[in-house]
């Protein structure tokens, strides 16, 4: 199947360790050649990542003005917990709007609090707030969106609508068979996942018009639909001569409507 991606033996058994040590591929017996299969945590982690990258931006923000925002103070000497709080803060979806004031759209402050905890209970001098805060001025140069690189992020979506706006109209064309199917959507998919994470999911009035996530993720959307068939035949094709009941369990992931866009002021 990772031939199918150019990927070599070496190469394939290389990430199947990897995999394995993590806990997301288990063997199963001690025959040989080994038998691999995904493990609960694999399939309910791959499941949730699935539901979150395909429905971000399906609808807008539920937005109510508030900002979680972490503020934090620690000695000179305490350079490993400072890598570490910023480490964190990036992790869980905060922005640096000054040096030691960290914010984040919403109001949910709990896993950034108990995460602060573990950082910085056992650091001397070390001294850090939480707090729900509204901006005066939200929208502008002083307003939350300047800690933000929205201009790059805009970039990045006009990048990704460039790189596959040939292959959107080449499957419009019908010019996909299922051997180029498979590997082109798992790319448009693959390119498509970082979004969610880069993307701050701001409310419409803090971002520059025009926006052009929306037009990215139909894209995205349309060949995600359209070759799913095609690249589902082709894993079938390709793993049944290991595998005879390959086809009873091989499908692809159709994207339900919770994913499609909902206009503004349309049905929830």
């Amino acid at each position: 199947m990772l031939g199918e991606f150019g990927i070599s033996e070496s190469s394939a058994r290389a990430a199947l360790s990897r995999l394995t040590k993590r806990g997301l591929i288990a063997v199963r017996g001690p025959g040989r050649p080994p038998v691999y299969h995904l493990t609960p945590q694999a399939i309910a982690r791959h499941r949730s990542r699935m539901d979150h990258f395909l429905s971000f931006g399906a609808r807008p923000p539920r937005w109510t003005g508030d900002w979680v925002t972490v503020s934090f103070s620690i000695p000179q000497s305490g350079q490993a917990p400072r890598h570490a709080v910023r480490r964190t803060l990036g992790s869980l979806g905060f922005a640096r709007l000054y040096d030691s004031v960290w914010i984040r759209p919403g109001s949910d402050s709990g896993p950034v609090t108990r995460a602060l905890h573990d950082i910085l209970d056992d650091v001397e001098g070390g001294r850090w707030s939480v707090m729900h805060t509204r901006f005066d001025e939200e929208a502008g140069p002083h307003g939350p969106a300047a800690a933000y690189d929205l201009a790059g992020l805009a970039a990045a979506y006009e990048a990704f609508i460039a790189q596959y706006a040939d292959l959107r109209m080449a499957v419009r064309d019908g010019e996909i068979d299922a051997t180029r199917a498979l590997v082109v959507r798992t790319s448009v998919m693959d390119s498509w996942r970082k979004f969610p994470d880069i993307d701050p999911d701001l409310p419409g009035h803090l971002l520059p018009a025009p926006w052009p996530r929306q037009v990215a993720r139909d894209l995205m959307l349309e060949i995600h639909s359209a070759l799913g068939a095609l690249a589902e035949a082709r894993l079938i094709q390709v793993a049944t001569p290991y595998w005879p009941d390959a086809a009873s369990w091989i499908t692809h992931f159709r994207a339900s409507e919770n994913f499609l866009s909902v206009p503004a002021g349309g049905k929830g």
